[in-house]
């Protein structure tokens, strides 16, 4: 079986779980019951409970979703804003290209993990700040792909030809060039997710990203840090659903790139 088939069962299998978790879950996320914290895997509880008495596998189908949508999201936004302000350096001449080509060089200079730290103390924590410092994360790389593989095709002959007949270069931006580079810009979105994913997760641990009570598998880790000893299945089941989802996506982006 080849690595994007691999890397595509693991991402449909993830999304599926997540699927479930919008409709069903065998118990109450959220619900706390103390009398039966640290259960160990069984019939009733597959995946073990945790401190609190909450059912991991639920709060594992529930939390997915933040996971992804928060990912999902960043690098929706993150690419769109890169793939925009890389085509005005490209095809906007010298200025507009050293202009957001400095631009560029600031955001790389500023982890995600910085600016989700910044906005933490501006906004709070949450969702949202950590969706726009991956988002924000994400735009420099979508630019320099961008600007770079434009500066290559914009002086080619079928776009001297499309210029010649009056086309604008709005149209020979959307109809010749964005066309002519999108698998490269898809494996850069397969890549940019599952970095986008284990940043969700790393935020969400060190306690700027979902918060309490919503679950999702960073905090996860986080919350079952200090027991990890005493119920190690708190750790494991989290933990292997972030390694699985990064490891589709990269499989997936591995195949893409082997495949150009």
């Amino acid at each position: 079986m080849e690595k994007r088939q691999w890397g595509f069962i693991l991402v449909l299998f993830v999304v599926l779980i997540t699927s479930i978790g919008l409709f069903y879950t065998p118990f109450d996320p959220t619900q706390v019951r103390v009398v039966d914290r640290f259960q160990p895997p069984s019939r009733t509880h597959w995946f073990g409970t945790d401190n609190f008495g909450r059912d991991i596998l639920s709060r594992i189908l529930v939390g997915g979703r933040w996971s992804l949508f928060v990912g999902g999201a960043a690098v929706f936004l993150g690419s769109t804003l890169g793939v925009f302000f890389g085509s005005i350096a490209g095809l906007g001449g010298k200025g507009w290209d050293e202009a957001f080509m400095r631009i560029a060089d600031g955001l790389y200079a500023l982890p995600s993990i910085l600016i989700a730290l910044l906005l933490a103390t501006i906004w709070g924590p949450g969702r949202n700040t950590v969706l726009i410092s991956i988002a924000v994360g994400n735009i420099p790389v979508f630019m320099r792909l961008t600007r770079s593989h434009i500066l290559k095709v914009k002086e080619e002959p079928y776009i001297e030809a499309a210029r010649a007949l009056g086309a604008s270069e709005f149209r020979i931006l959307f109809r010749h060039i964005l066309p002519n580079i999108k698998d490269t810009l898809l494996v850069q979105v397969s890549v940019s997710l599952a970095g986008a994913i284990l940043a969700e997760a790393s935020l969400s641990y060190l306690g700027v990203g979902i918060q309490p009570p919503d679950p999702s598998w960073g905090r996860m880790l986080r919350d079952a840090q200090p027991f990890a000893h005493l119920a190690p299945w708190t750790v494991i089941a989290p933990g292997l659903l972030i390694a699985v989802t990064v490891l589709g996506f990269n499989l997936m982006g591995d195949e893409l790139i082997e495949r150009r």
